[in-house]
């Protein structure tokens, strides 16, 4: 009797699978079908009940309209006047900004704000006429100021200005501030097509760190007369911030110049503490110098170069003196750079001379150990006084056109015992020294860190 009633259950089952399929055929897949046909009882049963669900276009449909009242408009008026918002907008000072193009620049549309910008001291003082500020400016959804913001770092000694302007009440109220700058690293990578600083501006790399790159390699790389066209570098920099806005650049951390397909690094260390050595890649404080990735110090005993950045007109060699119209020996290096640009001590020493002197016209002589002299001519001024100590790279004067010269440049001399040489030769040939024994652990761990940063720097080069 069981299987009977299985038997008939299964056969009503199959009856109404095939009147379904009579009158929607492809309603069912073929392996559903195949399943229905040959599967046992309760599988087809379930089968045929789940598949001959109603067809959701044979379902009845039912339109419900309702009637929506809208507020009155008075109140949608109220609402949107309640509801307030801001616009923000950044740029830089300019020196020849008036309050009321400044504001104009900034999206602001507000005499009563000209007006303050006009009157107000510590606006003059520390804005209007300066060159560089960075603004941050708050206006209304009506165009009129709410605040507006200038940063700006005037001094290396950790901390920026920020100047605040405020609407209170019916009018404006100004404020001066002091906060300390927070840093940050960037990555950038460059490669020399015409010059150093061509290069730099196309991969946005500031000028301060250009400037740099150039006085950490420059005992190694001439970079006034051996740059190759398609050498390249990479850097690692500090980004110095005011309430998280980039002011100015910092230090560079570390970096790799390939000159003639020869490759130079560089790495910020500080020995005199390697305690405090940071493995974020940070700067640590104190005085610190750059390494090679190996651990030798890159600083010998005389700068490359009296001046930062310039090139060399007349070498240490036989030529015709433009003055004296005779051929002559040049005891000395030129450098062809605009009237005041800053004249620097190659080396530690003393000033054994500084005042005029004959064809050299404005001349500062500079007395180093070993009984090595440096003659720096032609000043515009001089910047320092006879028996003064002076360190390496501190400014001494000006360049100039004084004494026997017929254009602004610095022409400088080496001489030891007396006798001249050739200042290139020389600084080329000063030796270096190697991080301690003490420091090594620590600078082997930011040597990783920098090695993995410069690789990253190298590939936003070659994109």
């Amino acid at each position: 009797m069981l299987k009977l009633a299985r038997t008939a259950a299964l056969e009503s089952a199959l009856t109404r699978l095939r009147q379904a399929l009579a009158q929607r055929p492809r309603s069912l897949g073929p392996g559903l079908l195949a399943i229905a046909l040959l599967g046992g009882g309760a599988y087809a049963l379930a089968a045929a009940v789940v598949t001959l669900a109603p067809d959701p276009a044979r379902l009845p449909v039912r339109e419900i309209a309702e009637a929506v009242t809208p507020l009155p408009a008075p109140d949608q008026a109220r609402a949107l006047e309640a509801h307030r918002y801001s616009l923000y907008r950044s740029d830089i000072s300019r020196a020849n900004d008036t309050a009321e193009a400044l504001l104009r620049r900034l999206g602001v549309d507000d005499a009563g704000a000209a007006n303050h910008l006009r009157r107000d001291p510590l606006v003059h003082r520390h804005l209007l006429g300066r060159t560089g500020r960075l603004l941050t400016a708050e206006a209304s959804e009506r165009n009129t100021l709410l605040r507006l913001v200038a940063r700006w770092s005037p001094d290396d000694d950790g901390s920026f200005k920020r100047l605040v302007i405020e609407r209170s009440g019916t009018g404006f109220q100004s404020r001066m501030e002091t906060a300390p700058l927070t840093a940050s690293i960037r990555i950038a990578g460059a490669i020399i097509d015409s010059s150093l600083f061509a290069s730099a501006d196309d991969a946005g790399i500031p000028d301060a760190v250009a400037i740099q790159i150039a006085e950490i390699f420059s005992g190694d790389i001439d970079f006034h007369r051996e740059l190759r066209k398609g050498d390249r570098y990479s850097v690692v920099y500090e980004v110095l911030e005011g309430d998280g806005e980039p002011l100015r650049a910092g230090r560079v951390l570390s970096a790799e110049f390939v000159n003639a397909g020869k490759a130079y690094q560089a790495l910020w260390f500080n020995e005199a503490s390697p305690g405090a050595a940071r493995d974020d890649g940070r700067a640590t404080q104190g005085r610190g110098g750059y390494y090679t990735l190996e651990g030798n110090s890159l600083k010998r005993a005389y700068l490359a170069s009296p001046l930062a950045f310039s090139r060399v007109t007349s070498g240490f060699k036989l030529r015709f003196h433009p003055i004296l119209q005779k051929w002559a020996a040049h005891l000395g290096v030129d450098y062809a750079a605009p009237t005041g640009t800053p004249v620097r001590s190659v080396g530690d020493g003393v000033v054994d001379f500084a005042g005029v002197q004959g064809g050299y016209g404005n001349v500062v002589f500079v007395r180093h150990r070993n009984n090595h002299v440096t003659v720096y001519a032609h000043l515009s001024r001089i910047q320092v006084s006879k028996g003064q100590r002076v360190e390496q790279g501190q400014t001494i004067g000006a360049v100039g056109a004084t004494g026997w010269a017929t254009g602004p440049h610095l022409h400088y001399e080496f001489r030891i015992n007396g006798r001249h040489q050739n200042p290139l030769a020389v600084t080329r040939n000063g030796e270096s020294v190697p991080v301690s024994a003490a420091a090594r652990p620590a600078f082997q761990r930011q040597a990783v860190l920098a090695r993995q940063q410069l690789a990253a720097a190298q590939l936003l080069a070659a994109r």
